[in-house]
């Protein structure tokens, strides 16, 4: 498995997604019913095949993911090739990046000689869905790209 399986609630959601998969196998609800209690394991091996196809059209679409911490954002700008990074870090132990007070702390100290900002690049050539099912799976979350793209605005006028 080159990702990782979906969740039953994940299934559940893809319901007539995965009824369609199945019928593309040539497996009817009778079979699929007969597989999941006579042989588990290839059914295992159907929802594994399908979670790939779904993780792999789903990263392939990413272009930004978000990755917060106590005190470290890391922003990510995924092109099919490379992965552009904007890492922002502040050594002021008082400050939480996970609430709002942080937040706009960090808006009004974003220049100050308590954050470092670092930006940086990685060509991805390939293997850039597997890295960036990695920042996911690291507790990365897929965004629109709202703050990569105010930040970095803000640095090129700086």
């Amino acid at each position: 498995m080159k990702y990782t399986r979906l969740t039953k609630e994940q299934l559940e959601e893809l319901h007539p997604e995965f009824s369609n998969f199945l019928a593309a196998q040539t497996i009817d609800k009778k079979e699929w019913d007969d597989l999941k209690i006579n042989k588990p394991e290839i059914a295992l091996q159907e929802i594994d095949v399908f979670s790939d196809l779904i993780w792999e059209k789903a990263i392939t679409n990413v272009r930004f993911i978000d990755h917060f911490s106590k005190n470290h954002i890391f922003l990510f700008k995924c092109h099919d090739e490379l992965l552009e990074s904007l890492i922002i870090q502040t050594s002021n132990e008082a400050i939480d990046f996970f609430t709002t007070e942080g937040l706009e702390w960090l808006g009004n100290n974003l220049f100050s000689n308590f954050v470092v900002i670092q930006t940086g690049k990685k060509v991805v050539s390939e293997n850039r869905n597997e890295e960036v099912f990695k920042i996911i799976q690291n507790g990365g979350i897929i965004s629109k790209g709202e703050l990569y793209s105010k930040l970095m605005a803000l640095i090129k006028v700086s």
